[in-house]
């Protein structure tokens, strides 16, 4: 079955919740889909929800960094929220939880 991405603009923010596995052949879906997104609005932070996801791999781990790189590129910035143990440590084992900064809750997260 293929995991697909659900995205939700509201103003300058685009809040992307990720499925429950992260890997190389849905990490190309999140690639284009993000591009078309942050190209049609005026995005200023990228908050990724990771409460229904149980996997990662590192594709997961690069497509996060490109994200962080576009947008500090552009003075944005990147948040994620809803991670559990197992992709935390993954999160952590890739550097992604000193480039990102976490939230316990959605509304923290897109709060800022």
């Amino acid at each position: 079955m293929e995991q697909s991405f659900i995205y939700e603009a509201r103003g300058q923010v685009l809040l992307i919740h990720m499925p429950k596995e992260l890997d190389h052949h849905n990490c190309r879906n999140l690639k284009y889909e993000t591009d078309l997104l942050m190209a049609e609005n005026y995005i200023s932070r990228v908050v990724f929800d990771f409460s229904k996801t149980e996997f990662m791999d590192s594709s997961g781990i690069g497509i996060l960094i490109n994200r962080y790189k576009q947008m500090a590129a552009n003075g944005g910035k990147v948040a994620l929220y809803g991670v559990n143990d197992r992709v935390q440590r993954i999160l952590t084992i890739g550097g992604i939880t000193r480039l990102m900064k976490h939230y316990n809750t959605r509304e923290e997260a897109l709060i800022g």
